[in-house]
This record gives structure tokens, C-alpha cells and sequence, in this order.
């Protein structure tokens, strides 16, 4: 018999819900309002598995045991601050997850008894709540000034803790997902009720474990002060973690508790999470990249070594033409005494225009020869931002080509050599190399990057980096008998590594002729020199391995990056050529081309690919604030140490000192780090490999290219009409990433393009333009950026509406709609303004070579990007495929003429071509599109008997002999 109650359950159940409503319930939800106002929708841990869509529930336990000496020092810190065992737990708990997150707003839930009144302490039934704590962690807090935050933050929680959880969440209208729960995913708990082994006479009580382990929430810290110590477990969801990563991140909450209890004025930055073993680990085992290479040699002199090696190798070779390496040095030479006599010596600054070619090689060997360092200067930059360069680089002479040197715009004064124009004078140089007038430590060059901003900054690299690029390499085999393309131009980077890479190891280096080569372009140079090596960034090796697979066949090494590296073109590549080396390559202009690489071999399980670990004679560390290296698997920022930094920024010390940090963890004097501004972390392997996770800052990369989006948004407040803009990157289309501007102001769309068309380079113009009354604001006052909309089509379009009218037109827009992934588009649309850009140019003339003419070059999509120029430039007067011999043939029922060209490859029918095998002598005709609007053709046979019957009405003379037909 059990004694009688006072209360029972449903006295308790009334009384709540009378207490929960008018002025009591008000007062309650108006503080966990204002507590979680703008509270972040999901506590980002770095989780070894990407989050499922839907919980699964499936989780583990790992046991927690830390020492009674612990406790009874963290019991004294709580006692000191007037806070208890809970609180000063709770704090700790907090600044782990804020490490480990890179959050300073830090959100857990915990369980409360619930039993606030005696009536119902000994009431069975079930009384808990969920409180939802949240602690601010900013500005670099002391742990005891954490502790009185916590402090804070609970004893709030406990005067308002009658809201049911479930109430506080319809209350809220947090954003709900099935992937997470709302509010919080974190748990923690203090369990101080005993075991409850004597709470029943006559029987004896025990805890039975669940054979299956749930995982409410992403993760559960569960302690209990015991006369041993604390004792408990940490549940996770084994969706997310690995039992590894739980075990490591209890070893970083037991150091957490350790250095707070023995000083609890340490600061957050201060904290120190590794252990010896990790940190000697990250620091020094994962950075032994000592690796021998000519260190104390220029780029010139090492060239000549080999050119006095292998004379009569060829070393550079384009559409015809080649250079030995005699040759090569020889031209070089007699250039570099040309420049030399124009002031050129040590660190002066040579300006260089010219396209990929002979010349251009021979121009930047000469400058180095010379003494000097080269400033690529492209000719397709608007005026403005060429004027820039040449006035902030301080080039002394200016390098170029009569055909070129007309766009540019030249200083008064600042001498120019034409490589074209002055030929003759230059050949009456010497032709021996001059006195060597520079060292590994001069300046070889310095490249253009976007600037945050809003101007462009100089990168200024020196020799030594660049032939610890080439030589000694461990990510690349450079050597005599490979074949190298150049593909990328001379202003981007990735250029050191293909000419360097060739002509430094004696190999054979093949300029990519023009400003914007095709796929097939490409696939031809391969095939035709032989390509052994190639570069290609992440969209264009991604075009490849979708459209020209094959073309790739004779390649031994395939280096991409610049962007993340797509996984099914990943996929593609490694099942078609197993044996083929395809190296992710990363790395920021500010550690000359590459300072990590990662092999893709047999092991990679299909997931993202890592950017790797370091290259020879190259350091990285992942660190937090403080410059204090952070754990395995928790992300941080990438420093680049080594003798691949480059010297800073050209003539901007402050933003040197800025990004080229002292190196803390070096014993050579002067030596600096570069802080990249790029968020990984270290993956848990038995080896070093870096994960990209994005960016710190708001730099971006699109296509390849490094955006400084605040540059955008600068030239963009220029304008007289735009009062704020805001330039985000966006996907709204898988694989398709474009800029979108913001605008608040009277300024239209067309306008803005304008504007930025003529002060930004082609790739850093945004593609859409949405005009909006007022920014989106958070709470605090602070732009919501998750609040931008989406631009719908009108933010992609030109004003007005004029759809296709022409054939070509319609079929070009069709193709046009597939790959920019846009709803409709308009006859006087810019190819560019709707999202395309180089790498969707190439796979779009793949596609017109197919459907409409087989001629179509890359170049011409640049040169005519609206729809109807892009179209009559196709079509050639208004006829079709461009071609003065079309001949307008009109069928019975068509409502529109259609056109025969002499000069096409087949017959273009239902977008495809039909290749004919015809006599040599008989031309071979091309047909639009089907002969009528029925599309009732019948057989390719009926199609090709009306063709030929068609063709000798309008032509009789013949004869027309038919040897056969595929599709």
C-alpha cells in the first residue's frame, strides 16, 4: 500500500494550463523572444559525413571519465563566480562547440527536472522541459567572463522555464527541417540525482543499456559528479561523426576543463585544444617537404643550362612554327640587350601585350635576361584597367605588337618596343647572353589580382619561388621527354607552371594560338603535338570530360583546379584512363601557382576531391585566432609558408603587412606566412590532406578566376543613380556560378552593365541585375544576405522583349535556354549577361558545330554575344552557314525558306549533322531543320532522295553519285 496523495498528475496538468495563459504566459514568451531573436538556424560542426535530409536517429555512445582533482578544481572556479558545477560545465562545453564551429553564438538544450514546487517532487509523472540556452562567446572573452555569461544565461532560463519546449517552438516558428531538430542540436546535461537503488524496498534497481543506441540530436554530453570524478557519455549521430572525431573532441574538452580550471583568465584565443602528439603532427610531421632544388639560381640561368644541354631540342612550338633551344635562348639574348639598353635592369617593371606565341616566350626570357620582371597586361582588359597597371606597376617599357599597341593606352613618354615593328633592329643585337644582372631573390614578375577594396593589386613575385614551382617538383614529372600546353594566358598564374615547367626541364612547350580556344581546338593541339601534360581549370576540364572525353586519350598528366574540381567529371576522367595522373591542384597567386596537391589514385571514394598537402619546400597550417593551429577535422584558416610566398603586394605595404603575417612556427629569420583567406581543415587520414571548405572573406571564385566581390561592388556605387549595391556569387544553377548585383537607386540594368563594362574585366561583370526598393536587414540592423532573392529571367535580360524570329535564331536559343539553365531567350540577349562565360562558350560551340554550323569558333561567341549577331554571323548575310554560295530552296508547306551551303559537312536534320561518304569531287550540301512544319520526313533515305532531287533542280549540273549515309 502506497500512502495517499496530495496531488495527483491532472491537478498538476490544470494548473499548468492555467498558469500558462494572459499576463503570466506574455511575460514568459516576451523573454525567449527577445533571448532568440535571430537565432542561427543550425550549429555548423565539421561532421565527418555530410547531414542526410532526414534524421536517421541511428547514434553511439563514448564513454567520459575525467579525475576527481578536475572536478573538485572546476566544484572551487564555480563556487569563486557564484555559479554552479552546471554552469561552469556549461561555459566550457560552449567555447568547445564555438572552436569547433567558428561561431560565437553558441545555442544548446538542456533538460530541466521541472519539479519547481514540493507538491510534486514525489509525484509520479512526467514533468521535464527542454531550455534553450544560448551564450554569446564575442569578443574574445576571458573563461571567466564566460562562466558569469553562462551564469547569466541559466538562472534567465530558469525564471521562464514553465514555456513548454514544443509551445516556445510554435511560439518562434524557427525554420523547420527534417534534417535537424529546431533551435538547438546540441545536448547537455548534469545529472545530480542518484541511481535510485534503494527507492523501492524489497527490490533491487539497475539501468539496462538500449541495445541500439539513439542520437537525438547531432550530439548529447551527458556527465554525472561522482565520488570517482565525472563520469558520463557523449552521444553522437553516427550520420555525422566518426567515433574517431568523438573521441578526439573529448580529448579537447577534457584540455578546455584542464587550462580553465588551473587559470580562469585565460582568454578564448589562448586556449590551446592540440595535444603534443596532434600538434607535433600538423606542425612539423604533415610540413616535411624539404626537397633539393636550385635555390641559388635564376630562371634565366637555369634555362641556359639547358639550352647549352639539349641546343637542338625543340622547346617551343605553335601552328607551324618552332624554336630549338638554341634558337629560343639565341632570340632572347639579343632582345634582352635591346632592353637593357632601354633601362632595364634589377626590379625594373617590363610591360608585356602580347597573345600566346613564339614572341611572347622569347619576350619573357628576354626580360628576365634582361634583369628585369615581366607585368602581363591583357589585351582584352578594359582601357581604364590597363592604365592602372601600367601607372601602379611602374613600367618602365612597354613590350608589345604594332596591332596591339593602337588599344592601349600608353603614357606619354613610356618607351615601347613592337616586336613586329622594331624586328630588324632587334636582330642586329648580340646574340650572347647578357652579364647576369639579377638574383633568385629579384623580382621575376608581378600579376594583377581582383582587390577587396575596389582596386586591383600587383602580386610581386621572386625567381626563387618560381623554380621552387619547377624544380624538385613532387606533384608533377617534369622532364625532357614531356610535352607541355600552354593554355592558359600569360595574366593568370597558372601560366608559370606551363612555360617554367617546360622550358626550365627541358621539355616542349605548345602555345595555344588565339584568346579563346574551342574544345576541339584543344583536342586537336593534343592530338597533334603529342601533349603529354596539361593544365585545364576546373570548368574547363569539366567541359572535357562532358564533351570531348577522348580528346584526352594521349595524356599522361592532367593537372585542374582553380575552382572545386567537379566530381563526375572527376568520375568520368579516372574510369576512361585509369592510368592517367590527375592531380587537384590549389593555390593563391600569393604562393606562386600551387601550394597543395592531391593525387586522385584508386583510393578516392567519389567524394569531394581535397586540395591535398603541400608541395616540395612548401608549409601550411590550418589556425584560429591567435595564429593557434586547430585541430584535425575542425576548420580554420590556410597559412602558406615556404619558399613559394611571394615578396607582397607591389607598392601597398600596408596590405602587405596585412596578408604576409611573421611565421611563428619557423626558425629562419624573416620568414612570413601568407594568410590565404580560405577555410579547410585537415582530414583524419594517416596522412596530410587539406579539405576546401570555402572562403573567410568575401572573395570568391567563379570560373577559375579570384573575384574580389567588394571590387565589383565599388565600381558599381560609382555610378550617379545606384545609392547600395550588394554583388553576391550564386549557383541558382547546378555547376553554373555567376554574380548577381543588388542595386538600390534609379539606374537600369542596361546601364549598369555599361558602366562596369567599361572599368572591370569581362569575368568579374556581373550576369544579373536585380533592382530592389531597400536591402534586406537582420534584426540588428546588419544586411541579410540569405535574404537576397533569387533572380528570376527579367534580371538577365536586356529591356523589352523581342523573341527569335530567324531559324538560326530559334535553334541558337534553344541551345542557349539548355546551358545557361534560363527560362526563355530574347533575340538581342547577351550571351554573357545571361550567364555565360569562356568555359560555357566552348561547350556552346560544341553544341552549334553539331546543330548549326561546323565552322563556328569560340572566338566569334566573343565577338558577336547578342543572339541575332551571334546568329547572322552563323548564318553569313542572312543566309545560311555563312556561306555567299547559299542557295534558298522553298518547300511545298513550308512556311519559311530554307538554305543549301556548298561548303557545310552534312546535312544538318532534327539538330544533328548527317555525315555523308561521298566522292570528293561531289560538294556536300546542309539543311536547317526538318522541310516542314509537320516534321512528316519519313526516312533519312526519303530525306536524302528529296535532297539530291531539290539540289539538281536548282543546280543541274552534276553528276551526283550517292555512296552512302550515317547518322
Amino acid at each position: 500500500p502506497l500512502p495517499e496523495l496530495g496531488v495527483q498528475y491532472a491537478d498538476y496538468a490544470l494548473w499548468q494550463r492555467e498558469q500558462l495563459e494572459g499576463e503570466v504566459l506574455e511575460r514568459q514568451l516576451s523573454y525567449w523572444r527577445e533571448r532568440l531573436a535571430g537565432v542561427p538556424e543550425l550549429l555548423e560542426l565539421p561532421t565527418d559525413r555530410s547531414r542526410p535530409p532526414m534524421q536517421t536517429y541511428r547514434g553511439a555512445r563514448v564513454p567520459v571519465e575525467l579525475s576527481l582533482e578536475l572536478l573538485e578544481r572546476l566544484q572551487a572556479l564555480g563556487r569563486s563566480e557564484g555559479a554552479t558545477l552546471y554552469m561552469t560545465l556549461l561555459g566550457a562545453f560552449q567555447v568547445l562547440l564555438s572552436k569547433y564551429s567558428g561561431s560565437e553564438d553558441i545555442v544548446v538544450g538542456s533538460p530541466m527536472a521541472g519539479r519547481t514546487r514540493k507538491e510534486v517532487e514525489e509525484l509520479i509523472g512526467f514533468f521535464v522541459n527542454t531550455l534553450v540556452l544560448r551564450t554569446d562567446l564575442s569578443g574574445d572573452p576571458s573563461f571567466r567572463e564566460v562562466l558569469r555569461r553562462a551564469r547569466e544565461v541559466t538562472l534567465g532560463a530558469y525564471e521562464h522555464q514553465d514555456v513548454p519546449f514544443e509551445r516556445l517552438v510554435a511560439e518562434l516558428q524557427p525554420e523547420r527541417s527534417r534534417s535537424h531538430t529546431p533551435l538547438f542540436q546540441v545536448m547537455f546535461a548534469l545529472q545530480n540525482a542518484g541511481g535510485g537503488g534503494d527507492a523501492l524496498p524489497g527490490l533491487e534497481v539497475s539501468g539496462v543499456e538500449a541495445e541500439r543506441p539513439s542520437a537525438k540530436f547531432d550530439l548529447s554530453l551527458a556527465l554525472t559528479a561522482t565520488p570517482g570524478g565525472l563520469r558520463g557519455e557523449l552521444t553522437c549521430s553516427t550520420d555525422l561523426f566518426e567515433r574517431s572525431t568523438v573521441d578526439r573532441m573529448l580529448g579537447h574538452l577534457a584540455r578546455v576543463l584542464e587550462q580553465v580550471a588551473a587559470d580562469a583568465d585565460v582568454r578564448l584565443s589562448q586556449l590551446e585544444l592540440l595535444g603534443e602528439a596532434e600538434r607535433a603532427l600538423v606542425l612539423e610531421e604533415w610540413n616535411r617537404t624539404e626537397a633539393e632544388y636550385p635555390a641559388d639560381r635564376c630562371i634565366h640561368e637555369l634555362f641556359e643550362a639547358q639550352a647549352a644541354r639539349t641546343p637542338g631540342a625543340v622547346a617551343v612550338v605553335r601552328e607551324g612554327e618552332a624554336l630549338s633551344y638554341a634558337e629560343l635562348n639565341a632570340r632572347a639574348n639579343q632582345l634582352a640587350h635591346h632592353l637593357r639598353r632601354r633601362g632595364v635592369g634589377p626590379e625594373a617593371r617590363v610591360g608585356i601585350c602580347l597573345e600566346r606565341g613564339l614572341e611572347l616566350v622569347v619576350s619573357l626570357l628576354a626580360v628576365l635576361k634582361a634583369g628585369g620582371a615581366y607585368v602581363p597586361l591583357d589585351p582584352g582588359y578594359p582601357a581604364e584597367r590597363l592604365a592602372f597597371m601600367l601607372a601602379d606597376a611602374g613600367v618602365a617599357v612597354l613590350v608589345t605588337e604594332e596591332g596591339a599597341r593602337g588599344a592601349l593606352p600608353v603614357p606619354a613618354g613610356l618607351p615601347v618596343v613592337s616586336i613586329d615593328g622594331a624586328r630588324a633592329e632587334i636582330a642586329a643585337e648580340r646574340a650572347d647572353a647578357p652579364a647576369l644582372a639579377a638574383g633568385p631573390r629579384h623580382l621575376a614578375y608581378v600579376v594583377y589580382t581582383s582587390g577587396s577594396t575596389g582596386t586591383p593589386k600587383g602580386v610581386a613575385v621572386e625567381q626563387r619561388s618560381v623554380v621552387r614551382l619547377v624544380r624538385g617538383a613532387n606533384y608533377v614529372e617534369l622532364g625532357e621527354d614531356e610535352v607541355i600546353l600552354q593554355a592558359a594566358p600569360v595574366s593568370f598564374d597558372a601560366s608559370t607552371l606551363e612555360i617554367w615547367g617546360a622550358l626550365l626541364n627541358g621539355g616542349r612547350l605548345v602555345p595555344v594560338p588565339g584568346t579563346n580556344p574551342s574544345l576541339e581546338e584543344l583536342g586537336r593541339l593534343i592530338a597533334l603535338h603529342g601533349v603529354t601534360t596539361l593544365w585545364l581549370t576546373a570548368g574547363l576540364f569539366d567541359a572535357m570530360a562532358r564533351e570531348r572525353l577522348e580528346d584526352l586519350a594521349g595524356v599522361r598528366q592532367l593537372l585542374t583546379g582553380g575552382d572545386v574540381v567537379p566530381v563526375d567529371a572527376v568520375a568520368r576522367v579516372r574510369a576512361r584512363f585509369p592510368a592517367l595522373r590527375l592531380v587537384n591542384g590549389y593555390g593563391p597567386t600569393e604562393n606562386t601557382t600551387f601550394t597543395c596537391c592531391h593525387t586522385v589514385g584508386e583510393a578516392w571514394s567519389g567524394g569531394p576531391v581535397p586540395i591535398g598537402s603541400p608541395v616540395s619546400n612548401t608549409r601550411v597550417y590550418v589556425l584560429g585566432a591567435a595564429l593557434r593551429p586547430v585541430p584535425i577535422g575542425v576548420p580554420g584558416e590556410l597559412y602558406a609558408g615556404g619558399d613559394g610566398v611571394a615578396r607582397g603586394y607591389l607598392g601597398r605595404p600596408a596590405l602587405t603587412a596585412e596578408r604576409f603575417v611573421p611565421d611563428p612556427f619557423s626558425a629562419q629569420p624573416g620568414a612570413r606566412l601568407y594568410r590565404t583567406g580560405d577555410r579547410v581543415r585537415w582530414k583524419e587520414t594517416t596522412s596530410a590532406v587539406l579539405e576546401f571548405l570555402g572562403r573567410t572573406d568575401r572573395q570568391v571564385k567563379v570560373r577559375g578566376f579570384r573575384i574580389e566581390l567588394g571590387e565589383v561592388e565599388a565600381r558599381l556605387r560609382e555610378h550617379p543613380d545606384v545609392r547600395q549595391a550588394v554583388v553576391l556569387a550564386r549557383e541558382d544553377v547546378p555547376g553554373v556560378k555567376r554574380l548577381v548585383a543588388y542595386v538600390v537607386g534609379d539606374a537600369a540594368a542596361d546601364a549598369l552593365r555599361a558602366h562596369l563594362d567599361a572599368r572591370l574585366p569581362v569575368y568579374t561583370v556581373p550576369t544579373a541585375y536585380v533592382l530592389l526598393e531597400a536591402l534586406p536587414l537582420t534584426s540588428n540592423g546588419k544586411l541579410d544576405r540569405k535574404a537576397l532573392p533569387a533572380p528570376d529571367a527579367a534580371a538577365y535580360a536586356r529591356s523589352g522583349h523581342e523573341p527569335p524570329l530567324t531559324m538560326t535564331e530559334r535553334v541558337l536559343a534553344e541551345i542557349w535556354t539548355e546551358l545557361l539553365g534560363v527560362e526563355r531567350v530574347d533575340r538581342r540577349d547577351h550571351f554573357f549577361d545571361l550567364g555565360g562565360h569562356s568555359l560555357l562558350a566552348v561547350r556552346l560551340v560544341s553544341r552549334v558545330r553539331a546543330a548549326l554550323n561546323p565552322a563556328a569558333t569560340v572566338d566569334e561567341v566573343f565577338a558577336h554575344p547578342t543572339l541575332y549577331e551571334l546568329a547572322a554571323r552563323l548564318a553569313g548575310n542572312g543566309e545560311w552557314f555563312g556561306t555567299d554560295h547559299a542557295i534558298p530552296v522553298r518547300e511545298t508547306g513550308s512556311e519559311r525558306p530554307l538554305f543549301l551551303a556548298h561548303d557545310a559537312v552534312g546535312i544538318v536534320f532534327y539538330g544533328q549533322i548527317l555525315r555523308p561518304h561521298l566522292d570528293a569531287e561531289i560538294p556536300v550540301y546542309a539543311l536547317p531543320g526538318p522541310l516542314n512544319d509537320t516534321n512528316e520526313l519519313g526516312s533519312i533515305d526519303d530525306l536524302v532522295t528529296r535532297l539530291v532531287r531539290m539540289v539538281t533542280e536548282v543546280q543541274p549540273e552534276g553528276p551526283y553519285r550517292l555512296a552512302g549515309w550515317s547518322a
